[in-house]
């Protein structure tokens, strides 16, 4: 059994992780933390009550530390960093579920984030967890940095395809919607009931915090320096998140190419199905699947990506690195 504590266990995915490590046979959870809250869990998360009967503390890292053999870190940006040298100086293996470790530069983490970054000198080391892509590094690293969600939905349709030669690098447009459990559970106005029901609106244009992530892993994955337009949009629904993705032909294409060419390059994938289809995110609603598609429509190439944002966009991401960090099969509590 691997001792687990999550880091900021209040929140929708720590709640989501929570029930993961709970089925999962070779987990026990033995430290949740928080830095306000110090009720029972299943007070915090009533879908946890009579499940779990550990309570919230306010821990040092040393403390965690002494507890735990993997850290799940489910913290506001920056947080994260604060706490991850500590741990891993003590043995502790950690996966960071927010965005500290996910860009390479300390300028451009300044950049996106207005701070700077409390553990730079570790940027630009730690594997991007995205196993579809970077599977031996994470097997191989005490520290894995989690992947966004919606990053996760643009990244897995385009890398192939961008890799391939099949569309131009330059010029991509992603429009994605998100349910509202993508903006957290701290109260906001935009994601009061009375705001976001019956209403659909596009936010973060140009300035999303996604942006820099999406073009990095890209390119590192594709091998090609990747340009895109990012426009994230909040929808009236609990979870889930659409991609509809246009890119232009680098070459004469068929739909069936594209097609082609990404059944082959996620054909051993355990989560990744290539569909006929137009997907739907009710089609992925509480799994850890992505189902992607594509379409060939004038002189556009149009891929469609579906996930659970807070599963294969956060805590089932952060399970299926776990398992590899860990030696376990991928697939351990996820199907």
């Amino acid at each position: 059994m691997t001792r687990i504590a999550v880091l900021g266990a209040t929140g929708y995915t720590a709640v989501e992780l929570i029930k993961i490590l709970l089925r999962h046979p070779n987990t026990e959870i033995t430290a949740l933390t928080s830095r306000e809250d110090t009720r029972c869990v299943g007070e915090v998360h009533q879908s946890l009550a009579g499940r779990l009967g550990l309570y919230l503390e306010n821990l040092t890292p040393e403390q965690i530390a002494d507890r735990a053999e993997c850290v799940f870190c489910c913290l506001p940006h920056t947080a994260s960093a604060k706490v991850v040298p500590a741990l891993l100086a003590r043995g502790v293996k950690v996966i960071d579920l927010g965005a500290d470790y996910r860009l390479d530069s300390p300028s451009v983490f300044e950049k996106w984030y207005d701070s700077p970054h409390p553990d730079a000198a570790r940027l630009g080391q730690v594997p991007y967890g995205l196993p579809e892509l970077f599977r031996s590094r994470i097997k191989e690293s005490p520290l894995v940095a989690n992947p966004g969600c919606y990053p996760t939905s643009a990244i897995l349709p385009l890398t192939p395809l961008v890799k391939a030669g099949l569309i131009e690098p330059e010029g991509i447009i992603i429009d994605s919607k998100s349910g509202v459990s993508g903006a957290g559970r701290k109260p906001k106005q935009t994601s009061l009931y009375v705001e976001c029901n019956e209403s659909i609106a596009a936010y973060g244009v140009g300035t999303h915090r996604h942006l820099p992530e999406i073009e990095q892993i890209i390119s590192k994955g594709s091998g090609r320096a990747v340009q895109v337009i990012f426009t994230p949009h909040l929808t009236p629904m609990d979870r889930g998140i659409l991609s509809t993705i246009y890119s232009v032909p680098a070459k004469p294409l068929t739909q069936d190419e594209v097609l082609d060419t990404l059944r082959a390059f996620y054909k051993d994938e355990p989560f990744v199905r290539i569909v006929e289809h137009l997907p739907a995110t009710k089609d992925v609603s509480g799994t850890n699947f992505v189902h992607i598609s594509a379409r060939l429509v004038g002189n556009r190439v149009i891929t469609f990506s579906v996930i659970d944002n807070l599963l294969k966009g956060a805590s089932g991401a952060a399970v299926q690195n776990f398992n590899l960090m860990f030696g376990y099969e991928e697939t351990t509590a996820l199907v």
